[in-house]
């Protein structure tokens, strides 16, 4: 097969032009178009030499290494098997979907924006139901620095933080926001801690950070997260500790992937959270530490994984007649998120 991608990937260069100024650009910064398709050939060409996955694949999926050369290995069979071999973008997303049937639906939607390569939904049929298949499509994707504890502030919300050197945040980014980290710094090397503290109210104003992780300071945009499809019960209720304890648990010091699909009416953005390859939404559902918010999210799954923890009596289910978080919030309306 190395022979033929080699020979696929030549003509592929010799016939692309160079892009417009007005063409929409992909992860690797070239157009989504016949050469986006060939970066994706000279990975699986690159791999079936040396077993290798590409660098910065990690930060857009939510599966270890080890599982995405088993992708590549799938991947450059069903490129070799195939008759004719995909030439359009349209043609290679058909492949990797019906090539990974059966994936977490977040690999394969990484898999495709890693490369710039649609996404046609319509053709997604995943049939890893533990990992909640998604009915519709999500607005954007957050892939998160490290959570920090003291950031989750109960059962079903937290602060995340995503660093501007990502693929979809350094194009958002204000120039501004930029120097002022870049003269914070300088501030700080001069022991000038006045003006370091005004810069970096400066850049916390905008929604943006500056954390400390291994040594490094990154600059980072902050978000607030509302998990999609529960309501845990408020601090001041009965497990409402337990529920803030658990989503601590589950989330400190790990990277996310959410899957961003609306804001809320406080500004938090409502998405779907995956930590180390689980759905966090399920693991709050069975561990009987929040219920199925039924009135903006139908997904049959979360109703099933609420259900079975009321059957064991686990969590807040060991209650008789535990109260709804949102009953709770009509008493107290002068709660705050």
């Amino acid at each position: 097969m190395g022979n033929s991608l080699k020979r696929f990937l030549c003509g592929l260069c010799g016939s692309t032009d160079h892009t417009s100024g007005d063409e929409q650009l992909g992860h690797h910064g070239v157009s989504i178009s016949t050469v986006g398709l060939s970066v994706l050939v000279q990975h699986l060409y690159y791999f079936e030499t040396n077993s290798q996955v590409p660098e910065g694949l990690s930060k857009h999926v939510i599966s270890s290494k080890k599982a995405q050369a088993k992708w590549y290995r799938k991947l450059s069979k069903a490129w070799r098997e195939s008759n004719p071999q995909p030439r359009t973008p349209e043609e290679a997303s058909r492949l990797i979907i019906f090539t990974l049937k059966g994936h977490q639906l977040p690999d394969v939607e990484g898999l495709l924006s890693f490369y710039g390569l649609p996404l046609l939904y319509s053709q997604v049929e995943p049939t890893d139901t533990e990992a909640t298949p998604l009915p519709d499509r999500p607005n954007f994707v957050l892939n998160t620095l490290p959570v920090d504890p003291r950031a989750v502030a109960d059962g079903d919300g937290l602060t995340v933080y995503v660093s501007t050197s990502d693929a979809r945040e350094s194009s958002l980014v204000p120039e501004e926001i930029i120097m002022a980290a870049v003269e914070r710094n300088e501030a700080r090397a001069e022991r000038d801690f006045a003006r370091a503290d005004a810069l970096y109210k400066q850049i916390t104003d905008e929604g943006y950070g500056v954390l400390h992780i291994n040594n490094e300071h990154i600059l980072a945009r902050k978000y607030r997260i509302r998990l999609r499809g529960i309501d845990a019960p408020e601090n001041k209720q009965p497990y409402g500790k337990e529920a803030k304890d658990e989503l601590v648990k589950i989330l400190d010091g790990n990277c996310l992937k959410i899957l961003v699909f609306d804001e809320d009416q406080y500004g938090r953005f409502v998405g779907d959270v995956y930590c180390n390859n689980i759905f966090v939404q399920k693991l709050m559902l069975k561990r009987g530490l929040a219920w199925h918010y039924t009135d903006y999210d139908k997904r049959p799954k979360l109703a099933q994984w609420e259900k079975y923890a009321r059957a064991k009596g686990i969590g807040l289910w060991a209650s008789p007649n535990p109260e709804k978080p949102w009953e709770w919030r009509r008493k107290h309306p002068n709660h705050r998120y």
